[in-house]
């Protein structure tokens, strides 16, 4: 079972800025947040479920495509000028790919795929960093994955973005680290959301093969993540940047084909 996450982070009169955030764990990272005390600010490429959700806790609706740059700007500016200032940018802007033979994969699926997560979360960095540096103090996590951490057969598009933002992540880090911001990502492995979901229906993703070769032996919650992002978004991550955490129930640290019986290396 997993553990109870709860809120554990005051963010009474910070702004969090959210892709991504109509389902899965953008979803849930709106809501921990807006719980915590944030002014929130939701995006979503739907405009009815961007709404929904800002409805539901209190936030301020972003709908639009973040792989636009001008839409971007608009969105940030938005955010700004409207409440002076930007504390956290959370990028969980993602679709998944086809998860085909790569000889058979499409390239302008690909491409989009790319986009999405990795120019989508670059031009949101890039437009918040703005307000972040002339405020001299801000966080950003991205939404990496184990993808981007281990070779996963007819993932190309999804892993190359994936591992692009554990880079980018890197990069940026160094670069605004003199400007009091800090830049972090979370890897998370196989997580009870609509996109995991989606795979498992379309017999893309097996449970199975996935369970035996994650030691904590289950898929994650979306509060799971939720919770690691807020801390490193907290103080208690104050000397935490550039760095890229798994969350995955030690899939990625796994090596073997199938994990031992219970007591057996006992």
């Amino acid at each position: 079972m997993a553990e109870d996450t709860g809120v554990r982070f005051d963010f009474g009169g910070r702004v969090a800025v959210i892709t991504g955030a109509a389902s899965g764990i953008g979803l849930q990272c709106a809501r921990d947040f807006a719980a915590a005390g944030a002014r929130v600010a939701v995006n979503d490429l739907d405009p009815a479920k961007v709404q929904a959700v800002a409805a539901e806790i209190g936030a301020m609706p972003l709908p639009g495509d973040v792989t636009d740059e001008a839409v971007v700007k608009a969105l940030v500016a938005r955010v700004a000028g409207e409440w002076g200032r930007i504390d956290y940018l959370v990028n969980c802007a993602g679709i998944a790919d086809e998860m085909k033979p790569t000889l058979d994969q499409d390239i302008d699926r690909w491409q989009r795929v790319l986009d999405v997560s990795l120019r989508g979360s670059y031009l949101m960095a890039r437009e918040c960093g703005r307000a972040m540096t002339a405020a001299r103090s801000g966080v950003i996590v991205n939404l990496s994955s184990i993808a981007g951490l281990v070779g996963l057969p007819g993932r190309n598009a999804y892993s190359a973005a994936k591992a692009g933002l554990a880079m980018m992540t890197r990069g940026l880090a160094a670069e605004w680290g003199g400007h009091g911001i800090r830049v972090n990502a979370i890897a998370p492995g196989y997580i009870d959301t609509p996109m995991v979901e989606g795979l498992l229906s379309r017999g893309r993703i097996g449970t199975e093969g996935i369970l035996r070769r994650t030691p904590l032996g289950r898929f994650g919650q979306p509060a799971e993540i939720s919770a690691a992002i807020q801390f490193l978004c907290s103080p208690a991550a104050s000397y935490v940047t550039g760095v890229t955490l798994a969350v995955d129930g030690g899939y990625s640290a796994f090596g073997g084909n199938a994990l031992p019986e219970a007591g057996q290396l006992q």
